[in-house]
């Protein structure tokens, strides 16, 4: 196997995430197997119990994994399905050591840092080179470089290059920054990061430079001259209108033709033109503008807003509308606005959005906003709460049960449409402190006749037709309650996706006889969505904003 180690200087974010998927990419498309894993920083055994503002909305994977981000970006570019093995935290790492001496697995070693938790990460690494049968494993390190977090990374990242020289590259992604008093980009503090690299005992073999625009001439030969690279080997990664450009920017510099002369590989060279041709139209003229009110809570850092928190419906939807040819544009609106301000904050979009969400605050402001799509008649996709918290405002308000809510948010509710169901490991699994949940890819059978069979049937979604049979990602811990099924359904609510066995209500709709589109799921097709392969869901909820123009 071969071994491409990417890290990140100066600043975090910077991309190396999209970097190390675009570098996967071509070399995919040379006909190597290659399969990308990332290593994160923190303790948490998983990232399924972060606050999505503090590092990003948790990306789900089908086997159940929470990840990071940059996992569903690995899935997006390679369009490969991506879990437990791909990703890897320092908590893990730790907890695995650990245990296994609890267990006297070092045999009455003395258990230090350097060999064991190193070698944890190197036989993370190769048991996943060796499962997937690949050619090429991309490593991803997460943070920047000269964070004591990270320390360890890159000490298994030097001895395996030590043991195995002619199987390993490294490539440091940094920022160069361009002061706009000064007017020119400084390469100074990627200086100073790779000069870290070489403290830790690694020489870079690439540096990948972020920046505004391309790196001139005289910054390649400052790079070259104080870090020891070659200057053909500084390659520029310039702001693009979209990351899925990158990997041609990045092949405009031969890139995948020079990792695979210094990993002694056959050269070969990608064939990108289906992606030229696909780009092109995701740059093409639009349709018409429609405009998408995405109402959550986790819109906030500080003073600034957080694109992030709902990175993969932010993608969805930009897959969405390459594939409906409309012109989009979000608009975020924080739920609890909506709670103190009343709904008429809302205004007249094309289409209304509650995503994902937790806990009690602001919950009255999507349930506000859920009834305000369906008096209004303006499409609205529910996703998870945002299906669970519209099942809530219908039992309210047509139905007539006043006090209804999620026990999420209530726990003594006197009708609690949606509650948490007593723990069965058929269904769930077990996150701390007894808390139970629905993690990873569970099946669901559609009803006929319905919007939301219509459209898995239109684009050929079924996974098993004849049995009217969908899968989608699940990430939750409440359920609808079934005592209150018949009541709602009496009342005109659709139940048009139930669980095989009939235990789980999984989609719920009104007819479009009464509504445009008014559809709430308990999955998260946000999380399957591809940019070549967009979701229906989506394609269809914005085709249907579109018509209400």
């Amino acid at each position: 196997m071969k071994y491409i180690f990417i890290s990140g200087g100066v600043i975090s974010g910077i991309g190396k995430g999209i970097t190390a998927a675009s570098v996967g990419f071509l070399l995919k498309k040379c006909g190597y197997k290659v399969a990308p894993i990332k290593f994160e920083n923190y303790l948490n055994v998983d990232a399924g119990t972060i606050n999505p503002i503090e590092h990003g909305d948790p990306f789900l994977c089908a086997d159940g994994t929470e990840t990071d981000m940059d996992i569903g970006t690995y899935e997006k570019f390679l369009d490969e399905e991506m879990g437990k093995d791909n990703f890897v935290t320092m908590g893990q790492i730790y907890k695995t050591v650990i245990d296994r001496e609890r267990n006297f697995g070092y045999k009455g070693e003395d258990v230090e840092a350097i060999p064991h938790i190193t070698n944890e990460i190197i036989s993370k690494i190769n048991n996943l080179g060796k499962k997937a049968k690949v050619d090429i494993i991309i490593i991803e390190l997460g943070g920047t470089a000269g964070e004591y977090q990270n320390v360890f990374y890159y000490e298994a990242s030097r001895q395996l290059t030590l043991r195995q020289p002619d199987n390993v590259i490294h490539i440091h992604v940094s920022y160069v920054p361009t002061p706009k008093h000064l007017g020119e980009p400084k390469t100074k503090p990627t200086q100073l990061s790779v000069r870290t690299l070489n403290s830790m005992g690694i020489q870079p073999d690439f540096i990948v430079a972020r920046s505004d625009l391309y790196i001139d001439k005289r910054r390649r030969d400052r790079f070259a001259l104080f870090c020891n690279v070659q200057p053909e080997n500084i390659i520029s990664n310039p702001d693009v209108r979209n990351p899925l450009e990158v990997p041609l920017i990045l092949e405009e510099q031969k890139l995948s033709e020079k990792i695979l002369k210094k990993l002694k590989l056959k050269i070969v060279k990608p064939n990108l033109d289906s992606w030229k041709l696909f780009l092109e139209k995701v740059y093409a003229k639009k349709g018409p503008k429609i405009e998408i009110v995405i109402v959550g809570k986790y819109f906030g850092t500080g003073d600034y807003q957080l694109r992030d928190s709902y990175a993969a419906l932010l993608d969805s939807l930009d897959h969405a509308s390459w594939s409906a040819d409309v012109d989009l544009k979000i608009r975020w609106l924080n739920s609890e606005d909506v709670e103190k301000k009343g709904t008429s904050i809302i205004g007249e979009p094309d289409g209304i959005i509650v995503p994902i969400g937790w806990g009690a605050r602001g919950v009255e402001g999507k349930i506000a906003s859920a009834g305000y799509a369906r008096t209004k008649k303006i499409p609205y996709l529910g996703l998870c709460y945002g299906m669970q918290l519209a099942s809530v405002e219908f039992a309210r308000n047509v139905v007539g049960l006043k006090d209804a809510n999620t026990t999420e948010a209530a726990i003594k509710t006197e009708n609690p449409i949606i509650h948490s169901i007593p723990f069965d490991p058929k269904y769930q699994k077990i996150k701390g402190d007894g808390t139970s949940m629905r993690l990873g890819t569970f099946d669901c059978v559609l009803k006929k006749g319905t919007h939301t069979y219509e459209i898995y049937e239109k684009s050929n979604s079924f996974k098993d037709k004849s049995k009217n049979l969908i899968s989608e990602r699940h990430r939750h811990r409440f359920e609808f309650n079934n005592d209150y099924r018949k009541m709602l359904v009496d009342k005109g609510l659709v139940i048009s996706g139930v669980s095989p066995d009939d235990f789980f209500v999984e989609m719920i709709e009104l007819p479009k006889t009464i509504h445009p589109f008014f559809i709430g799921t308990q999955g998260h097709p946000e999380y399957k969505s591809r940019p070549q392969k967009p979701h229906p869901i989506f394609v269809a909820f914005l085709k249907a904003c579109k018509n209400k123009n």
